[in-house]
């Protein structure tokens, strides 16, 4: 078969050569992120050409196959093969789309805050469900997650989380998550179980490498320390390891809490913070970072992106492409296919 331009089997084998050759000089591990950089390439690359090769191959069996039920009138076997080829489509329709995250972060991991809003108990627990939606997503796509800070709420759910996302374009396949995320059931929390809104706020950045973050003014910078809200153990809460940075010219916020010492934390939390404010470089097209100024989406009534709905019906909508699933239980669970990749 011709394979998509996107998929550019020619150049992808050429520069599978190119960085082979690097890895064989003796100085290629001298530059330990740029070595990192060129062998996740390599890897993506041959995960690619492995995926094209196994393909072409099943088209191969499967024209054979098509060609000998022909000649002996199978019908069973030609339907057989019907269903076989429909699955090949849908599989290189799904990798197409992968290759055609173009932006500069797309390839890369992501990191996922969620903040609960309007509604209490129920949107802190509304925003520990979210919290739980994208893990199970993960999962199911076989990617890697780590907890980066976490507040509980007073009686269930979250304040707020922030997680990695670690895998194959992670941060291209959910930036579209970014946004006010809307909630309506009948309340756990309320004695008449009356029915509630809720809302939590969905923030997804790119995480990004050093090379690609930009130059901060210690000056601008107002890092507190706190006590982790973990679990507990032999270090955790029993020492102020918990850092916050805030940047005090955008009121941009990171934080962490899930390291070992108040030094590994607080490099995480500048790093994310970093990452925040590249992203804001970009939004607004200025060029450093004192030119900046924040911008903040109030998690409430009339500014959501999608509603998941689950009395009196069941109806996942999203309402920037008016996409609907009624199996909002799926959705919960992690099956997340028909929204994130379009």
């Amino acid at each position: 078969m011709t394979w998509p331009t996107v998929f550019d089997v020619a150049t992808k084998k050429t520069r599978v050569a190119e960085i082979t050759g690097l890895q064989s000089k003796p100085d290629f591990w001298s530059n330990r992120e740029q070595a990192t950089d060129l062998t996740q390439e390599l890897s993506e690359l041959t995960r690619d050409l492995s995926f094209i090769e196994h393909t072409t191959h099943r088209l191969s069996e499967q024209q054979e196959l098509a060609e000998m039920a022909a000649s002996e009138g199978d019908v069973q076997t030609s339907h057989d093969i019907a269903q076989e080829l429909e699955q090949i489509e849908k599989e290189i329709a799904a990798r197409e789309k992968l290759l055609k995250f173009s932006g500069p972060y797309d390839s890369g991991n992501a990191i996922i805050t969620i903040q609960s809003g309007a509604g209490g108990t129920d949107a802190q627990d509304w925003a520990a469900m979210l919290e739980r939606m994208y893990i199970r997503y993960a999962e199911r796509v076989g990617w890697n997650t780590s907890l980066i800070d976490r507040m509980p709420g007073e009686e269930a759910g979250v304040k707020h989380t922030t997680f990695t996302m670690q895998g194959p374009y992670a941060y291209g396949i959910l930036k579209s998550e970014h946004g006010v995320h809307r909630l309506v059931r009948l309340s756990p929390f309320n004695a008449d179980a009356k029915r509630q809104t809720s809302f939590a706020r969905v923030e997804i950045m790119p995480q990004l490498k050093e090379a690609q973050l930009p130059d901060i003014d210690p000056k601008d910078l107002e890092i507190d320390t706190y006590r982790s809200s973990g679990a507990g153990g032999q270090h955790v809460n029993k020492t102020s390891s918990a850092v916050r940075v805030r940047h005090i010219p955008t009121g941009l916020v990171a934080a962490s809490q899930n390291q070992r010492s108040q030094a590994q934390n607080k490099e995480a939390a500048m790093s994310m913070l970093a990452s925040k404010i590249q992203l804001l470089l970009e939004q607004q097209h200025v060029q450093h970072v004192q030119d900046l100024r924040g911008e903040f989406q109030e998690a409430a009534f009339g500014s959501q992106i999608r509603s998941y709905v689950l009395h009196p019906y069941t109806l996942v909508k999203d309402h920037r492409t008016n996409i609907e699933n009624r199996n909002a239980q799926d959705v919960l669970d992690g099956n997340l296919d028909t929204f994130v990749v379009q």
